[in-house]
This record gives structure tokens, C-alpha cells and sequence, in this order.
């Protein structure tokens, strides 16, 4: 892999805290400085297409999303996304040709120790470079395929599909 394409689309993954609200809001891409922190041996570029938590991503979001990437040149491509949709999400963008796509997000803020973030990220940084064109999510330390996965919210994991 010699260059990474990375596009936000905002979630939990990028969520920041206001004190005086006691709020949480989607704020700036924080992927660019983990990768940066770790001393990544690839390049990368980040284009913030979305500050959405994904319940409130919609069919035009998705195909926007899905007209970016298939417009850039790279072949391998890492989407930061909410979890609460990122199946649905994974689900249209399949079939873009000659790419490898893996999404992945957090179950808690980035900023927030203890956060799931950089794990995921690594897990999605390593699935990106060795898996085969297709569409994939990387949560839980586990490679998944789109139609094989759901977001059980009550336990707050993905887990296969019964």
C-alpha cells in the first residue's frame, strides 16, 4: 500500500464533550493525528466529507460517500463512521471496482481514555492492506463482512448475524 485514503464521516469516533452544554457533538477528524502519533510507515490523506452521528446519515450521504471514493485514485480506503449505521453504509458501498474498503468508528469518543478508537483503527489500517477488493467493517477486533454483522446495541458490540 503506498497511499491510504481515509474519509470521515464524523460518529462517536470524532465526538467531543461540552461541559457547559453536558453535550456531545461531532467535532474534527482525529484519525489524521492517531496515525500521525503512531508513525505510520504509509502515506495518508484525509478528506472530512461528514460531521454526522450516523443515526442522522442519510441515502444521499451515503451515495455522496460512495461518489468520493470511487472518484479518488487510491485502491485502499478506510471510512470513519458511527456505528449505529455503518452496515448500511458498508452495504451500498459494495461493488466499487478495484477498491478495498474497510469501516470502522468507536464505541466511545477517541479523545476519551480508555476508548476503543485506536484499537480499531490499527485493526482497520492492517485489514485495508491485505484483504481482497471488497467492502469490510473492523470493530471488536474482528474483520466483518457487511452481510454478516449487526450492531447489537444492547451489549454495545457488533456480533455475527444468527
Amino acid at each position: 500500500m503506498d497511499n491510504l485514503l481515509i474519509v470521515t464521516t464524523g460518529g462517536t469516533i470524532d465526538k467531543i464533550y461540552f461541559d457547559a452544554k453536558s453535550d456531545y457533538q461531532v467535532g474534527e477528524p482525529q484519525i489524521g493525528g492517531i496515525l500521525e502519533d503512531f508513525r505510520v510507515a504509509f502515506r495518508f490523506h484525509v478528506i472530512p466529507l461528514l460531521r454526522k452521528d450516523s443515526l442522522f446519515v442519510t441515502d444521499a450521504d451515503r451515495q455522496l460517500l460512495r461518489d468520493t471514493i470511487a472518484a479518488q485514485d487510491e485502491a485502499h480506503v478506510l471510512v470513519t463512521h458511527g456505528t449505529d449505521s455503518m452496515v448500511q453504509t458498508a452495504e451500498v458501498l459494495a461493488g466499487i471496482p478495484g477498491k478495498t474498503i474497510v469501516l470502522t468508528g468507536a464505541l466511545n469518543p477517541a479523545r476519551f481514555e480508555g476508548s476503543d478508537a485506536v484499537f480499531n483503527i490499527g485493526c482497520a489500517v492492517g485489514a485495508v492492506q491485505s484483504l481482497p477488493a471488497g467492502v469490510y467493517i473492523a470493530m471488536n477486533g474482528r474483520i466483518w463482512d457487511p452481510g454478516k454483522v449487526r450492531k447489537n446495541v444492547e451489549a454495545n458490540r457488533f456480533e455475527p448475524i444468527a
